[in-house]
């Protein structure tokens, strides 16, 4: 888009009072952004209040900032631009959701303007979860992940840590592409921990925002975010979420979207499990390995998604260590009780296994079994 046009949009989501929804009824009254502004007070107000008339009108603070900062971050390379509401590289899938964002800015290889079907739902599938995931936890997103982006799918998810992380990994692992929809400007990552990570999903994907260049943060960002990720998506898929957790709200968002929406059901004693369960009880599907939700959302199953669901059944349970230690964080005490071994011995054991990947050591002295790498 030119630079009036760019400036118009920008100063249609700056100005005070507007908000989402008022914004969308000027442009379905007026026909485009640039047209808004060039109304009379008249007949802006016959739309709304006097006071909404006079915010439309006078410039708001820091436009000419942020337009400035908006073309250097377009400039800087081929693989970014801006979507609005009716430009053909919006993605149609958004249009259907209740509070569709007026702008949405992308970038990454599948931003560029060869790849029209960026954003469609048809081969999407959401991955969320806690921030804070016990390992087993982690593992299942990798391994989920993994196994859809085998079968082709994209896995849509937030960047942020814990399974979000895990989901995006997995995706690039299994040789698929991933989007990432984050609570910043495209111009900053967050969290920093996740740089490269961010790197490699641009190179492989595609990372989206609605919110301007410069956007640092801020806690209301990111529950609003939720809304594209789930509209972006065939289904999601919540892997470990405490009841509380952010992840419900995009299932729930989800829900009345009317997509699918799946649950790895957990430990009863997890506190990260409970928001799964929750949504089990509440209708979600229960799931145990990816090849639920391929046939579920009747995507076909290639080779190697069977593959990542058999790694996933974990390791060999004819160990007797292995079948003492359950899926449950056990302590030192209980396994030799279980096992009747010496200490020394079940602590060299133990080592092994962690040393292999299929025990992690929890705090508190306990360990875990692993059932996916």
């Amino acid at each position: 888009m030119d630079t009036q046009e760019l400036q118009a949009w920008l100063r249609l989501t700056l100005s005070p009072g507007v908000g989402n929804d008022g914004a969308r009824k000027l442009l379905a009254a007026f026909g485009s952004a640039q047209a808004v502004f060039g109304q009379s007070a008249a007949a802006l107000t016959q739309l709304g209040s006097g006071k909404l008339a006079k915010a439309i009108l006078a410039e708001p603070p820091g436009l000419v900032a942020l337009l400035q900062a908006t073309q250097e971050w377009l400039q800087a390379g081929d693989d970014r631009q801006v979507a609005t509401l009716g430009d053909t590289a919006y993605p149609a899938a958004l249009l259907d959701i209740e509070d569709p964002p007026l702008m949405l800015y992308m970038l990454g290889v599948r931003a560029r303007p060869s790849q029209a079907a960026a954003g469609e739902a048809a081969r999407n599938i959401a991955i969320v979860g806690s921030r804070n995931p016990t390992p087993q936890g982690e593992a299942n997103a990798r391994q989920f992940a993994r196994a859809f982006g085998s079968a082709g799918l994209c896995v849509v998810s937030g960047l942020a840590l814990g399974i979000d992380g895990a989901a995006h990994d997995g995706a690039l692992l299994g040789g698929g592409d991933t989007i990432a929809v984050v609570g910043t400007g495209l111009d900053r990552v967050y969290p920093k921990k996740h740089l490269a990570l961010a790197h490699r999903i641009a190179q492989q994907g595609m990372i989206v925002s609605e919110f301007p260049v410069g956007t640092p943060p801020l806690a209301a960002n990111f529950p609003r975010r939720n809304r594209i990720i789930s509209g972006l998506s065939r289904g999601t898929l919540v892997v470990e979420a405490a009841l509380q957790s952010g992840s419900l709200i995009t299932a729930r968002l989800a829900a009345e979207q009317g997509k699918e929406v799946f649950a790895i059901p957990g430990s009863i004693h997890s506190p990260q499990s409970r928001g799964c369960h929750a949504l089990i009880k509440q209708g979600a599907k229960l799931v145990e390995v990816a090849q639920d939700v391929l046939e579920e959302l009747n995507f076909p199953t290639g080779p190697q998604a069977a593959d990542n669901d058999a790694a996933a059944a974990g390791p060999d349970a004819g160990d007797p260590l292995i079948a003492a230690l359950g899926f449950d964080p056990v302590s030192l005490d209980a396994l030799q009780a279980r096992t009747g071994l010496d200490t020394a011995r079940l602590q060299g054991r133990l080592l092994e296994l962690e040393l292999c990947g299929q025990v992690v050591r929890l705090p508190g002295g306990l360990f875990q079994r692993l059932a996916a790498g």
